[in-house]
């Protein structure tokens, strides 16, 4: 059997939070048949900033239009393509977003669902690690203001 391949990726997303009284909300969408609560995410298109992308990729896939209100961090993670015989080292940049507009049930098909969750709720819903830790860091800059 050969080698695998190593091939890199780069994507961008965003935790796109609201306000309401004291509670703060966040949007995570469903994956994989509504198994897997995650963050919106996706891959840089050709000329893009990591920023765009988060901008974009939030609102494909949870309907929501936001404004980056800063960088929260990164999550590394190295996955398997089947087909391709290939490993990829995936880096992931995550930006915290105020919601300015949209709706949640005007995501693409990409993913199952998007939903806005209280930030504790969403904390226990998450499926990912990676996703949890950026989430936690988002909690943190949010309640320290």
């Amino acid at each position: 059997m050969k080698p695998a391949l190593l091939k890199r990726q780069t994507s961008s997303g965003g935790v796109i939070y609201k306000k309401t009284d004291d509670t703060y909300f966040v949007a995570l969408i469903s994956v994989k048949e509504g198994k897997f609560w995650c963050l919106p995410k996706g891959l840089l298109d050709k000329g893009e900033t990591p920023e765009m992308t988060a901008v974009r990729e939030v609102r494909e896939e949870s309907g929501l239009n936001g404004r980056i209100i800063e960088k929260l961090g990164d999550i590394t993670y190295w996955y398997f393509i089947r087909g391709e015989n290939t490993k990829c080292r995936k880096t992931v940049h995550f930006y915290l977003m105020e919601f300015e507009s949209g709706d949640t049930s005007q995501h693409d098909l990409e993913v199952d669902g998007a939903e806005w969750f209280p930030l504790e709720e969403a904390l226990k819903k998450i499926s990912f690690k990676g996703d949890r830790r950026i989430l936690e860091t988002a909690k943190a800059r949010l309640t320290a203001a």
